[in-house]
């Protein structure tokens, strides 16, 4: 085990296994977290002997994290609960707020007590993106179109997320819901005033998120680029909302983040604008390209803020979980949530 601080690269690997390769990458003094897919999943006791060896390369730990929203977007299915998309908690406040509050909150409280009692420590949720309708990409991954409602059911699923150890993660800040095209495809432009987005700032004012995640969306009230490469809004973000978490890029791999040029381009035009961890996905060459080339100084702020994610409490195993009667009443309220 090597001792490093964090650095700002979150990386991806291929397999559900590591390479040689991929110690090599992980170890590397630019990197201070890894990203899980579907495909680095096979089973519960795969994942898990997975996240024991990444998490024993380096002290402090590096950071594993994985989008596992619910929904169409989990990435573990085989032996974990399959989890509501948010839109229909959204859907259950309208009919019961109570019940719709209960329901977040078990939510999150599952989905983080299943991730952690296979090593991972961190999802990318929740999606604060308010539910405009014809958006392509975010759709039901949001839980509603009203911010309060937004806020009310999200810090109940923080409260579920902490109730298992793991911190939030709201995105796709400023908001990913009123444009239309999907950022992993295309370059959505959202060309309202300031004064518009009140409802879609709203949640990121009044939630205590641990780590926010930029979108690949220009804002032309603001800057001619996107979020992620915008010091203006990451400015916003730490000054005018005073969040002092974790900013994350979303995956400078997307068609969105193209706007800036080549890899290398993305993640120092992505660093220097203020954000904390450059997400590489689904791109071994450039992570390959960036590792050599960039010549970065890591900043201990940075890295502290990234560390404060990492769980601070063991977790039970699954076997374990399973036992536990907050487990078990959380799967309750999930099963009359999907009745």
């Amino acid at each position: 085990m090597i001792s490093l601080p964090h650095g700002p690269l979150m990386i991806d690997i291929a397999g559900t296994t590591l390479t040689q390769l991929d110690r090599e990458r992980l170890c590397h003094p630019l990197v201070g977290g890894i990203i899980l897919f579907s495909r680095n999943f096979s089973d519960g006791a795969q994942l898990t002997a997975l996240t024991a060896e990444i998490h024993a390369l380096r002290s402090p730990q590096l950071l594993i994290a994985v989008d596992h929203e619910g929904g169409r977007v989990q990435r573990f299915r085989e032996g974990f609960t399959r989890l509501p998309p948010m839109r229909s908690l959204g859907k259950c406040y309208d009919q019961d707020p109570l019940a719709g509050l209960e329901a977040s909150r078990a939510t999150g409280y599952v989905l983080a007590a299943e991730l952690r009692a296979c090593g991972v420590d961190y999802s990318f949720t929740p999606v604060l993106d308010l539910d405009y309708g014809p958006s392509r990409v975010i759709g039901d991954r949001a839980f509603h179109r009203d911010p309060q409602v937004v806020t009310a059911l999200a810090a109940a699923l923080g409260e579920g997320l902490a109730q298992a150890g793991m911190g939030t993660c709201g995105k796709h800040f400023p908001g990913h819901g009123y444009v239309i095209p999907d950022s992993h495809v295309e370059l959505p432009v959202d060309d309202r005033p300031l004064d518009a987005m009140h409802d879609d700032l709203l949640p990121y004012r009044n939630l205590p998120l641990a780590g926010v995640m930029a979108a690949h969306v220009i804002y032309q009230c603001f800057d001619c680029n996107t979020a992620v490469f915008s010091n203006r809004w990451i400015d916003y973000l730490r000054n005018d909302i005073k969040f002092n978490g974790v900013v994350f890029t979303d995956d400078l791999s997307m068609a969105g983040a193209g706007v800036v040029g080549d890899m290398l381009a993305r993640v120092q035009t992505a660093y220097a604008a203020g954000c904390d961890m450059l997400l590489v996905c689904n791109a071994p060459d450039a992570v390959e390209s960036v590792l050599t080339r960039w010549q970065a100084q890591i900043d201990p702020v940075r890295s502290a803020r990234t560390e404060k994610l990492l769980p601070v409490e063991p977790s039970p195993s699954f076997a374990q979980l399973r036992e536990l009667p907050a487990y078990q009443a959380a799967l309750k309220s999930l099963a009359m949530l999907a009745d």
